[in-house]
């Protein structure tokens, strides 16, 4: 959308190993292909996230620093925000309530 990049991260109730590597893969490829830029990661589509997504996450977070982009974190769910607060992670992202919202933001 216009100059910046969304992704949307949606995920099943139980997440196989094999299959968080390949997200993970997934993620990083397509990071690196925009190599800089504006990033919106719309979290929408999760509700809770342990460890290794949380890790994920911030992973995402570093990609997009190290090519001198910005990353604007969306649509948390009430369980997402509190786990976000509970590791302290909402200190690390610029965390908005819609999509629309993260664009302006990046704007």
């Amino acid at each position: 959308e216009q100059d910046v990049r969304v992704l949307r991260l949606t995920l099943p109730e139980v997440l196989e190993s094999l299959e968080f590597n390949a997200l993970n893969e997934d993620v990083r490829r397509a990071v690196d292909v925009e190599h800089t830029g504006k990033w919106v990661l719309d979290l929408s589509g999760v509700d809770y996230a342990g460890s290794s997504i949380l890790g994920l996450i911030v992973n995402i977070r570093q990609w997009i620093k190290q090519r001198e982009g910005q990353l604007v974190l969306c649509g948390m769910s009430a369980r997402l925000t509190e786990v976000f607060r509970a590791c302290s992670l909402e200190r690390l992202f610029t965390i908005v309530r819609s999509r629309a919202d993260a664009i302006r933001r990046l704007g």
